[in-house]
């Protein structure tokens, strides 16, 4: 995922690379001309390069989820982050970071404890909360961190 992401096409099927800073614009699949429609789930960044493209070319807020599989709070909030990402397709995007893929990443956002959600506009870190909580607050943190409605 160096410059984008790669979304299939829902009509063709075919393979399509959205670059991040196109990821809340309208694309269209470069085969049919299908509308490709904006990430409805929570995308898996692990590599500290991919997660700093995405943060840095991103056009819309990015809601991060720093986690790992053993984590019993993170377990419980992985679906929570799947009610954000659906609801709030085009608007916000969602990505989850397994820090025990690539600790750096951990050690580079100065993650402490998991789960930590820390949201980027900009490129660059505007909030941060750590535990788990519902669907509802998670989106209630973004909207007062980036002020606007997701």
């Amino acid at each position: 995922m160096p410059e984008g992401l790669i979304r299939s096409c829902p009509s063709c099927g075919k393979k399509n690379r959205v670059l991040y800073s196109r990821l809340g614009a309208e694309a269209r699949c470069g085969s049919c001309g299908a509308v490709l429609p904006p990430p409805a789930e929570p995308l898996e960044v692990d590599q500290g390069g991919e997660l700093a493209a995405l943060l840095r070319e991103s056009g819309l807020p990015v809601l991060v989820d720093f986690w790992a599989p053993w984590c019993g709070p993170c377990r419980m909030v992985a679906p929570e982050m799947q009610k954000v990402a659906a609801r709030n397709a085009g608007q916000l995007l969602v990505v989850k970071v397994n820090t025990d893929v690539d600790p750096r990443v951990g050690q580079e956002h100065r993650v402490q404890s998991i789960p930590t959600m820390a949201v980027f506009q900009g490129g660059r870190e505007v909030a941060r909360t750590m535990g788990a909580r519902p669907a509802a607050q998670i989106e209630g943190f973004v909207r007062q961190a980036v002020g606007v409605a997701v």
